[in-house]
This record gives C-alpha cells, sequence and structure tokens, in this order.
C-alpha cells in the first residue's frame, strides 16, 4: 500500500527496524538487533536509488519481505502490540483504503479522501512527492520513538 511514492516505503521501514533493533539490543537479543540492522543498512542501499526520482522500485515483492520481516521481528522481541505504533504509517495508509473503500460503497460513490492510499490524497491537495515523503518519515520517527519508550518502560 505504501510503495507508491519513491522512497516511501524504503524509508518508513528503515525507521521501523531501527526501533525494533533497538528494542532487541536492549533486551540482549543480538541475533535480532543485528539482524534489524542488517536490513535498515540494506534499506539504506536501496534508497540511495530509490530516492526522488527513483532509478530502481521495490514493488510488492520488497514491500511484503519487508513487512513479513518486521511482523516477525516484533514478535520474536515479544513487543508484537507496538507494532501497530512502531508501524503507524503503514497502518494509517491500509486504514485510509478500507475507509474510502468502505465509505464509497455505504454512501452511493462519495469519497472521503481524494485519493486513497492517504499518500496520494496529500499528492491531490497539492503536497509535493517529497514532502509527501519527507513528513510520511517524520511522523515514522516519532511513532518509533515513541513505540521504543514504551518497550523500555514496559517489562517483557
Amino acid at each position: 500500500v505504501s510503495d507508491g511514492l519513491d522512497a516511501l516505503t524504503g524509508g518508513t521501514t528503515l525507521v521501523a527496524f531501527i526501533a525494533y533493533g533497538v528494542i532487541a539490543f536492549i533486551q540482549g537479543q543480538d541475533f535480532v538487533a543485528t539482524f534489524c540492522l542488517i536490513i535498515a543498512g540494506a534499506n539504506l542501499g536501496f534508497l540511495w536509488y530509490n530516492a526522488h526520482p527513483a532509478q530502481i522500485f521495490m514493488g510488492d515483492t520488497g514491500a511484503l519481505a519487508l513487512g513479513s520481516g518486521l511482523a516477525t521481528v516484533s514478535l520474536m522481541t515479544g513487543h508484537w502490540l507496538l507494532l501497530p505504533l512502531i508501524g503507524f504509517v503503514f497502518v494509517a495508509e491500509a486504514m485510509s483504503n478500507i475507509i474510502q473503500i468502505g465509505y464509497f460503497k455505504l454512501s452511493g460513490g462519495k469519497r472521503v479522501f481524494k485519493r486513497a492510499p492517504l499518500h496520494h490524497h496529500f499528492e491531490e491537495i497539492g503536497w509535493a512527492e517529497t514532502q509527501v515523503v519527507t513528513r510520511f518519515w517524520v511522523v515514522a520517527i516519532a511513532a518509533s520513538m515513541l513505540g521504543v519508550a514504551l518497550a523500555l518502560a514496559v517489562p517483557e
């Protein structure tokens, strides 16, 4: 859902994997922390070529692999309940589709957003692609920091 703009999925999954890497490191799960940082590093390399204007694209296969990896890491750290927070951008993107389709069917063709998923709505109201991506990254960083803080505050 969130792989529709250059560097959007790569940047937001980079942030989420770093967050779970920090959680795993604090728990003493060196293998999980190392895995998270390897994926984050791979994302950095990918972002070099995926930044606007992109030369390569992630596609569904890459996005699904990263999402599966993130879900697995959340289970391995025992902080799977924090995944909707740490992955807030992904949840917001998916929910915008669900809301748009549901409202469209229930209202006889009316829309909540100009377009779904949410990143396209912001493009439709005049934000540049790079502006949307940067702001989604900021939201991802803030949500991930809150998720790490909650993980530190809540015992395993």
